[in-house]
């Protein structure tokens, strides 16, 4: 019997409550989602929207990316709730950094990665995410993914020091986004060479709305996966793990 794929559906995979742990001392709640029966052939270290906002590790299209890519697209999905937040899965110690001490946040999350041999690392931020991963994504990762960028806190400067680096950077970015719209991102990223941006008619900076989420995690399996594009909108196995 087929299921369609969609709402807070969970598809069969792996999942680990895990504890990151920081160079400054505090532990984050994390969770790793992996393929059921298979290695990952990729794995997205994901950065959640601004806590104070309301953004944590359950926020929507990441949750759906934990929820669905493992059985989808044999990627491994770790989350974790930046210092000083908290969502269903539970709070992380410390205090909120305004994307500066999270970079020891980043750092854990890609200690446990190497740890697990996690294979073929990407970044993926969405909103404030996008703001940690520029500013501190200089890790062994095989390229960014910024969903919605409001480039708020990344200085120029911070922008300017990927210029030289051949990872590929991704800006998926809504039409209707509240921060930066596709002509101005556009703009602001043609200093990188390495950049494409991807202008998402009818979205906005949340990504509300099935339509959008399919169009979100798609864009990632294309980069990240690109034989499981496009995802399929129906799933035809068990649905328990």
């Amino acid at each position: 019997m087929s299921t369609e794929i969609r709402s807070s559906l969970e598809l069969p995979a792996r999942r680990e409550a895990v504890l990151l742990t920081t160079q400054d001392g505090h532990r984050l709640v994390a969770e790793l989602a992996a393929p059921l029966e298979k290695r990952p052939v990729a794995t997205l270290v994901t950065l959640h929207p601004l806590p104070t906002a309301g953004g944590f590790m359950d926020s929507h299209l990441i949750r759906k990316a934990a929820a669905r890519l493992p059985a989808l697209a044999d990627l491994a999905v770790l989350r974790f709730n930046t210092r000083g937040t908290t969502s269903p899965h539970g709070t992380s110690e410390g205090e909120f950094g305004d994307g500066e001490t999270e970079r020891h946040d980043l750092a854990a999350a890609m200690a446990l990665v190497a740890e697990r041999n996690l294979p073929v690392p990407w970044l993926v931020g969405w909103s404030f995410g996008t703001e940690v991963a520029l500013k501190w994504g200089g890790h062994p990762v095989a390229g960014l993914i910024l969903l919605s960028p409001p480039l708020r806190r990344t200085s120029d400067a911070e922008l300017r020091a990927w210029a030289g680096d051949p990872r590929p950077i991704v800006a998926l970015v809504p039409e209707f986004d509240d921060f930066l719209r596709p002509a101005e991102a556009r703009e602001k990223f043609a200093v990188l060479p390495q950049a494409e941006v991807v202008a998402v008619d009818g979205a906005k900076h949340l990504w509300v709305g099935e339509t959008y989420t399919r169009i979100a995690l798609d864009e990632i399996v294309r980069r990240v996966n690109p034989s499981a594009y496009p995802l399929p909108t129906v799933w035809d196995g068990p649905l328990s793990s």
